[in-house]
This record gives C-alpha cells, sequence and structure tokens, in this order.
C-alpha cells in the first residue's frame, strides 16, 4: 500500500485525512514520523476516540488494596462517562454507573472511600453497591415505575494479580489471553503477594495521547529527568519492544547494572532489566527490581488527563521497615518524576496549535512510540 506522508505544516484536515496518515502506521513500514499534530487537538478525532476506544477498552483504575473490605470504592470519570468501582457486601468487584436513575444527580464524586450504600443529594434515592435499587423516595403512587427494573448499569470489571481493570462495555471479551506471555515472564515478581505502599491521581492539562506516547520510550529521560530517571539507566536509553497483540506491548530496557532482589526468586536476567508491559490504550506496570509500578493515563476532556498510579513492593519487604516511612521515600521520588513530566506534556500541549508545527522524525531510541501507533492505527480504523 502507498502512503501519501505529509511532513510540513499542514491546513486543518479533515477526520478522514488524519485517519489515512494514521492507517500508515499499521503498514509492515510504517513512516518514522510523530502523529499529525491535529491528533491531538481534533474535537471530532477526540469524540471517535471516546466511541471507538475508551468506550470498548480495559482501563486500569486501582490496585486492589485500595477495595479491600465491602463498602470500598473508587470513583472517577473515563472520557466524560463516571463509573465506580465497589467491593459489595458480596464480597466480589462491580462495576456501576453513579448517577442516579431519576434526574441524573452524580451519586458520588471522583475519589475513593468506604460507603453502606449510595444515596442521592437530590431526593434521597438509595442504590446498592451492585448498583440496584435501594429505595426510592415517594414513588409508589406512581404506576409506570417499577424498582425492580429501576437500577444503576453495569460494567465489565476484572481482577488481574491485584489490578483492577473496567470496561465500559459490560460484555467486553477477556483480557488475559492477551497477558499470557507477560503473566509467564512475571511470575518471580509474585504480583498476588505484593502490598500497595503508595498511590496518587493527579491532573495534567494535555491530550491523554501526549502523556501516553512518552511513556513509550526512555529518550526523554536525557532531558526531562537527568538527575532522576537517567541515572537509574545505566544500562542505556534503548528499548526493545514486543508487540504480543493490539492491545498489549512488552518493553525490555536494560538496566545495566543489576537491581538487588533479597526477596523475591528474581534471575540475573531479571534483576538486570527494567521489564514493563503496556496495555492499550492507557495503562502501564513497570518494574525496578523488586518494586514495581502502575500507572493509568485516562482522558477527561480532549486537553486535560488524570494520571493515576500506584507503588508495590513485596509484603515480606514491611517487616523491618514501616509502611509510613516507605511511603514518604518513595512519594518524594515519585512526585518529583511527576512533576517533571507533567511540567514537559503541558509545554508540548501549549505548542499543538502552532500554525508552524509539522510531523517530526522519529528518533530510532524511540520504537516504543510506534508500536503505540501501531496500536492506535488499529484501534480507530479497524472495528473490533
Amino acid at each position: 500500500m502507498n502512503t501519501t506522508v505529509r511532513t510540513g505544516p499542514m491546513p486543518d484536515q479533515s477526520v478522514a485525512e488524519l485517519l489515512a496518515d494514521v492507517r500508515g502506521y499499521a503498514e509492515p513500514n510504517p513512516p518514522a514520523l510523530s502523529l499529525p499534530p491535529q491528533m491531538f487537538t481534533s474535537p471530532q478525532v477526540y469524540e471517535l476516540e471516546r466511541t471507538q476506544i475508551f468506550h470498548r477498552s480495559w482501563i486500569m483504575v486501582a490496585h486492589t488494596d485500595q477495595l479491600a473490605a465491602p463498602g470500598d470504592y473508587v470513583a472517577l470519570s473515563i472520557a466524560g462517562e463516571p463509573v465506580a468501582i465497589t467491593r459489595g457486601a458480596d464480597g466480589q468487584l462491580h462495576g456501576i454507573s453513579p448517577v442516579c436513575r431519576h434526574r441524573a444527580m452524580p451519586l458520588v464524586e471522583p475519589g475513593e472511600g468506604t460507603v453502606k450504600d449510595f444515596t442521592c443529594s437530590y431526593h434521597l434515592w438509595r442504590y446498592n453497591l451492585d448498583g440496584t435499587l435501594r429505595a426510592a423516595t415517594y414513588m409508589r403512587d406512581n404506576p409506570d415505575f417499577d424498582p425492580a427494573n429501576c437500577r444503576l448499569p453495569g460494567f465489565a470489571v476484572r481482577e488481574w494479580h491485584g489490578l483492577v481493570f473496567v470496561n465500559l462495555d459490560a460484555e467486553a471479551r477477556s483480557f488475559e489471553p492477551d497477558l499470557a506471555i507477560v503473566e509467564t515472564e512475571m511470575t518471580n515478581y509474585r504480583l498476588d503477594d505484593m502490598v500497595q505502599v503508595s498511590h496518587w491521581t493527579e491532573e495534567w492539562g494535555c491530550n491523554w495521547k501526549v502523556a501516553v506516547e512518552n511513556g513509550y520510550e526512555n529518550y526523554h529521560a536525557i532531558g526531562l529527568h537527568p538527575e532522576t530517571v537517567r541515572p537509574l539507566m545505566t544500562g542505556g536509553i534503548d528499548m526493545t519492544v514486543h508487540l504480543d497483540s493490539p492491545w498489549v506491548a512488552r518493553l525490555l530496557s536494560a538496566a545495566g547494572t543489576p537491581f538487588e532482589a533479597p526477596i523475591l526468586p528474581l534471575t540475573e536476567a531479571e534483576r538486570s532489566v527494567m521489564y514493563s508491559y503496556r496495555m492499550f490504550p492507557c495503562g502501564a506496570v513497570a518494574t525496578f527490581g523488586e518494586s514495581i509500578a502502575w500507572i493509568s493515563i485516562i482522558p477527561l476532556s480532549l486537553d486535560r488527563t488524570q494520571v493515576r498510579g500506584g507503588t508495590l513492593v513485596p509484603r515480606q519487604a514491611l517487616e523491618h521497615v514501616s509502611l509510613e516511612v516507605m511511603r514518604k521515600e518513595i512519594e518524594s521520588i515519585t512526585s518529583v518524576i511527576n512533576a517533571e513530566d507533567q511540567a514537559g506534556m503541558e509545554a508540548v500541549q501549549r505548542t499543538l496549535d502552532s500554525r508552524f508545527i509539522e510531523r517530526g522524525h522519529l528518533s530510532p531510541k524511540e520504537p516504543g512510540v510506534l508500536a503505540f501507533y501501531r496500536q492506535l492505527a488499529l484501534a480507530l480504523t479497524q472495528e473490533a
């Protein structure tokens, strides 16, 4: 297939023209160019992403430690759609739309906590943690109202080795087959015995793809993280990329100096690599020896993105160090790194409306970016 590649400043393109450019990334020899700038600024493209990607993809939203007991919940917005994950009285996880079925009042604000049920602050309708209606005030005299058929819409939820995912498509297929290689390769990390010692939620002023593509390469460490991340990369900033499916990519970076692993049975090879897997569209898990970080980059709007994440360590690591001490140590590092990335991504976003901006040539140090572009192209140009 012959693809015409535009590299210079371009007039506004239609969505069809933009997708024609993006389709080239799904070809065997994709152009080593950045996305057309309008892919980050077009409201029409964002609306397509909402329906084609975020309404049907698995999104990593939390760790099971945040939903440990009945009544625990995590609430957030996924591309403008309110979502709540709850641990029900039955011990099961439930994904629900936390919007009252009466007159559209939010039942809970974004965040997390513990509740007995969700009570609407408008007219005091009450819902159980699985979304079923518990009580509707002054509705008995309405003959058309059937409380048995009134419940909050449900979403698909899965827990994978402690990581919690939600899909707005209640009938979505399982993602476990896509993670078969990852599951085998992460056996020695004993994810099921990991505990979350720190987690955070931030809002960045950029398009979600600006933040995601940044995480698919180490190249930016030399500029944005010279004193924080770059010193960890004793093996250099090169990255080996394995695209397992349209949804899962494995990114391997040589650590150079092996990590210490006094608790986990990590092999020499595992101690000598920073292993990361990315689950399209916006989730990532990365190992740093016995420390594991998860991160999810979720659009709030065209140019606002929520960045959620946490740090996991082996349970045994807390036997001689208090949770609070470890949390403060980890947060002192992650907060600086996150601030460096946020400043960089928001700076990029501010330039994207420039009439002189054009598609940039990618470096050989950025194979992961092309892997992300391929996943994006497949998601936007092919029916699932």
